[in-house]
């Protein structure tokens, strides 16, 4: 039984005995833990009720695999990694517009837009989530993962093997490749700025 009062194994028996009630009761367990997963690693345009619906139809269907050996809690977050890695895969094979990518006019109409919103704080939260994303989304999705899980979410390097299946030394030097490519194409821009 977990700290929450949960009966995980009496769940799962009659999950697997085709119990409707113990399927609700075991996405209802596991929402909070899949949704944060599918906000941290979100694809643009992609809605997060049926990213975490998906991860939970993949679960169900993979269920006779699970052989209890790690948490189960774990276990599905290794399928919700997978499951935006493959979403963010198949972003970088059909690359959305971005910002960058707008004409000088409609970039200069989404500023004044912003610039009517009477809270500052808003505008600078919403600049910085766009440089945050643009910026991440110049890494490769394994880079991107790394990063994501290790600052953005603050996990541990054993929390990070136990969702990615990838060894400690892996995750440290795929983190430190993508520090530096961070770097490098924040001196990119600063640069490219300077220039206009």
């Amino acid at each position: 039984m977990s700290s929450d009062g949960f009966d995980e194994a009496a769940c799962l028996r009659r999950v697997r005995e085709r119990d409707q009630a113990a399927c609700c009761e075991l996405v209802e367990h596991l929402y909070p833990a899949v949704i944060r997963i599918v906000r941290a690693h979100l694809p643009r345009r992609e809605a997060e009720e049926d990213l975490a619906q998906e991860i939970f139809m993949k679960m169900f269907a993979r269920l006779d695999q699970y052989r209890e050996k790690v948490p189960l809690e774990h276990w599905v977050a290794r399928i919700a990694v997978t499951t935006c890695y493959d979403k963010l895969r198949a972003q970088q094979r059909r690359p959305e517009l971005r910002r960058a990518d707008l004409a000088e006019e409609e970039s200069e109409r989404i500023d004044r837009m912003t610039a009517n919103v009477g809270d500052a704080t808003k505008v600078d939260a919403f600049a910085a989530r766009e440089l945050m994303e643009l910026l991440l989304g110049r890494l490769n999705p394994r880079d991107r993962l790394v990063i994501t899980l290790l600052e953005l979410e603050q996990r541990s390097i054993d929390e990070i093997r136990q969702v990615t299946g990838w060894n400690s030394s892996l995750i440290k030097v795929r983190a430190f490749r993508a520090r530096q490519e961070l770097r490098k194409e924040w001196e990119r821009m600063e640069k490219s700025e300077g220039r206009r």
